[in-house]
């Protein structure tokens, strides 16, 4: 079999949407055939054999105005593609990329697609319209959550499966570094503070902006804490004026995106995670599964996964944030990871997503 993985973007920046694919395409059986593409941006992809780089202009993606009038030409190149790589099935990062190639795949009778969809998108009518004329019999819709596949389901009037997205939990607990290793890669004490984590791009649906702002005021009552947010991203600058401002230099650093990143949870003493909207939440199951405890912003997504072992606070609620994390920090860090990792059940997470990607994969 051959399968062709099609993704929006390479970078930093889209890392753990491609630790989800990579983890569906480990469910390949020996013998078939992986390739990725890359719409735009540069770099290996998702542990495919071999990675096309596109190098398409977000304007002719995008295929507004004039542009528009270049996507047949662009429809043939990407069709002549698929043909020459036999594509047997395709695996889809989201909407974006489904608009471009879904209408190629309807001519290709003998392909099979699977869109995995990783966060809640705004659907426009000529959207819904595209996935409902795709043939049900060739077209598997899938979400990285319940909750995002309900929210899904409701908007498109279609059946979406459900694919919760899990880590191999053995060989991702191999890679980790001890907290003293950990905290000397990130030049962090490794005694006398209490260090509070937070990672992912530097956005504003990440909620770092508010967290800073919590995080003053929790500081001001706990003075040992520190924070260590990694990742990159556009909010950069203004979360450093912010740090700045709030008299935070010395208790707050961004390292920006760090290679071997999974290797460092145990840095942390808690991890935070104040999102204002989320798919799944990588972030949350490395850090249950590092044996750190997780506070996190109280969404449908993250009590999907912890239940009534989170800990919770309203996203956007900077005082109900600092009491959190002044509260999170005087608990007995080791229980609440324990009871975190017991409701998260990483092995049998693992076990239902390696079934449900291999089933995506071969069942037609």
């Amino acid at each position: 079999m051959n399968i062709v993985n099609i993704m929006w973007a390479g970078g930093s920046p889209y890392v753990s949407v491609h630790k989800v694919h990579q983890q569906i395409l480990s469910q390949a059986e020996p013998g078939t055939k992986i390739s990725s593409w890359l719409l735009q941006g540069q770099g290996s992809c998702c542990g495919a054999e071999s990675t096309r780089e596109w190098h398409l202009s977000h304007r002719l993606l995008k295929g507004r105005h004039l542009w528009l009038l270049l996507r047949p030409w662009l429809h043939g190149r990407m069709r002549e593609a698929l043909e020459h790589a036999n594509a047997q099935v395709l695996v889809l990062d989201g909407l974006g990329v489904s608009r471009l190639i879904l209408p190629v795949v309807q001519r290709m009778p003998d392909a099979r697609v699977a869109i995995v969809f990783h966060g809640k998108t705004r659907l426009r009518r000529s959207d819904i319209a595209l996935l409902r004329a795709f043939p049900g019999s060739r077209l598997s819709i899938v979400a990285v959550s319940q909750t995002l596949a309900n929210a899904l389901e409701q908007d498109l009037g279609v059946p979406v499966k459900v694919l919760r997205t899990a880590l191999e939990p053995e060989g991702f607990r191999q890679g980790l570094l001890g907290p003293e290793q950990a905290r000397e890669a990130l030049n962090l004490p490794t005694q006398g503070v209490r260090v509070m984590g937070a990672v992912g791009r530097l956005v504003d649906s990440k909620g770092f902006d508010y967290l800073l702002d919590a995080f003053a005021q929790a500081s001001q009552q706990q003075p040992d804490l520190r924070l260590v947010i990694l990742g990159e991203g556009v909010q950069r600058p203004v979360l450093e004026g912010q740090i700045k401002l709030l008299g935070l230099e010395q208790k707050v650093s961004l390292p920006g995106h760090c290679i071997g990143l999974a290797q460092l949870y145990r840095a942390f003493d808690w991890m935070l995670i104040p999102s204002r909207s989320e798919g799944l939440g990588l972030v949350l199951q490395e850090a249950v599964m590092a044996d750190v405890p997780v506070l996190c912003s109280d969404l449908s997504v993250f009590r999907e996964q912890l239940g009534e072992a989170g800990c919770y606070a309203p996203a956007g609620d900077t005082p109900a944030w600092a009491k959190a994390i002044i509260e999170c920090a005087m608990l007995p860090g080791a229980q609440v990871a324990a009871a975190q990792q017991q409701a998260l059940a990483p092995e049998q997470a693992w076990q239902s997503f390696s079934q449900a990607s291999r089933a995506l994969l071969y069942t037609p």
